[in-house]
């Protein structure tokens, strides 16, 4: 895909508030002072009662997944060919519980997911490795639906400070990005390659790719155009990237499909001069 041909989008981070009138139109409008921005405490606050509903909401779902599961086994428990027209239209109900439940239930794992962020523990990791991994494990769902993976994973690469958990997230979140775009099969095109004191990677697939418009908000939170899609995957991505001190860009065109390169600092050894070097060696 010729970037020349595409629409490209440079994430660059959260959008500063629209600025403030002046207090004497503020007074104009209203006698009401505007409202201070919430303080570092008040967000973390808010975040962690957030995430304490998102629990709350969780559990009665998995007990009602569990229990549908449950009457769905009793309804069909040794006579499957035997249920009457009124029973095949209860569990045809059942079965759409139960998977309008999943969407649900995906909804708050990925807004817990989101919410937690956290602080990161950065190790020296090999990015190859955790790529090769990521692919090894979507492997098996995009063969079924005719994806074929192309991997060029060079070794012997310099090191990149990861917190692999998180990073093998947003590698995921990629992935099944790509994976949603290529409904009908497709290529999944995965590159790393060293640049200068960086490496980049790149996600590349050949699928139905993003409007202008729509790929001007794909790192927006709660911005999809999948259905079921929550929203919050390439919003953690993105967020992921910045925590490592990275970049993300997106290209992408109608028809071929859409590539995502993100750019992470490599582990570059510093070699301090040896004791005397400056002088030319101890003297005798």
């Amino acid at each position: 895909m010729d970037p020349r041909d595409s629409q490209e989008k440079t994430p660059q981070g959260p959008r500063p508030p629209p600025p403030g009138r002046g207090a004497e139109a503020e007074r104009g409008a209203s006698d009401m002072a505007p409202m201070p921005p919430p303080r570092d405490d008040e967000a973390r606050d808010l975040v962690r009662l957030a995430a304490g509903l998102a629990h709350e909401i969780k559990n009665p779902l998995s007990t009602m997944a569990i229990n549908l599961a449950l009457m769905e086994e009793d309804l069909g428990k040794g006579r499957a060919d035997e249920l009457t027209a009124r029973e095949k239209r209860l569990e045809k109900r059942l079965r759409t519980l139960q998977r309008e439940i999943g969407r649900l239930e995906t909804i708050v794992e990925d807004f817990l997911r989101y919410a937690r962020g956290g602080d990161i523990n950065r190790a020296p990791q090999d990015l190859a490795q955790l790529v090769r991994e990521a692919l090894e494990f979507v492997e098996p769902e995009d063969s079924q639906l005719g994806i074929r993976h192309h991997a060029e994973l060079p070794v012997g690469l310099p090191l990149v400070m990861l917190d692999a958990g998180a990073f093998r997230q947003a590698l995921l979140n990629l992935f099944v990005n790509a994976r949603q775009a290529m409904p009908t099969g497709g290529e999944l095109i995965v590159r790393l390659r060293r640049e200068g004191n960086y490496v980049e990677l790149s996600v590349t697939d050949t699928g139905v790719g993003m409007k202008p418009e729509d790929l001007e908000r794909c790192f927006d939170v709660y911005f999809s155009t999948k259905r079921g899609g929550t929203g919050l995957g390439l919003s953690t991505t993105r967020r992921i990237v910045d925590q490592h001190d990275g970049t993300i860009t997106v290209i992408s065109e109608v028809g071929r499909g859409t590539s995502f390169s993100i750019l992470l600092p490599l582990v570059v050894e510093i070699h301090a001069p040896r004791e005397g070097a400056e002088s030319g060696g101890r003297s005798a």
